[in-house]
């Protein structure tokens, strides 16, 4: 149960942060990937940070750098949890669809 909440917490936070800051890679739902045919690059992961990633904004600003990083233009979680004072986060990078 715990970590439902905290994967909608998530959502609604990536959500609401999305409208206050430009991130270089943004996080998209598995029917935004299917419906425009987005190409998987790979995955990414944010774990044991020492306390670096101390909250979901933090989160997604790290996702957003490491897929960024990756050559990506988006995001989907896979997976993603608290551990002590770290969020922690698996997720698939997507680019474009080829045109």
């Amino acid at each position: 149960m715990k970590k439902i909440t905290l994967a909608t917490t998530l959502l609604i936070s990536a959500f609401s942060f999305s409208t206050f800051s430009a991130l270089a890679a943004d996080q998209v739902s598995k029917e935004e990937v299917a419906h425009y045919k987005l190409v998987k690059i790979g995955n990414i992961q944010v774990a044991e940070s020492g306390g670096k990633v101390g909250s979901p904004s933090e989160l997604h600003e790290e996702l957003s750098k490491l897929a960024d990083e990756k050559g990506g233009k988006y995001y989907h979680i896979i997976a993603a949890g608290q551990k002590g004072p770290n969020f922690e986060a698996i997720a698939t990078v997507y680019k474009d669809a080829e045109k």
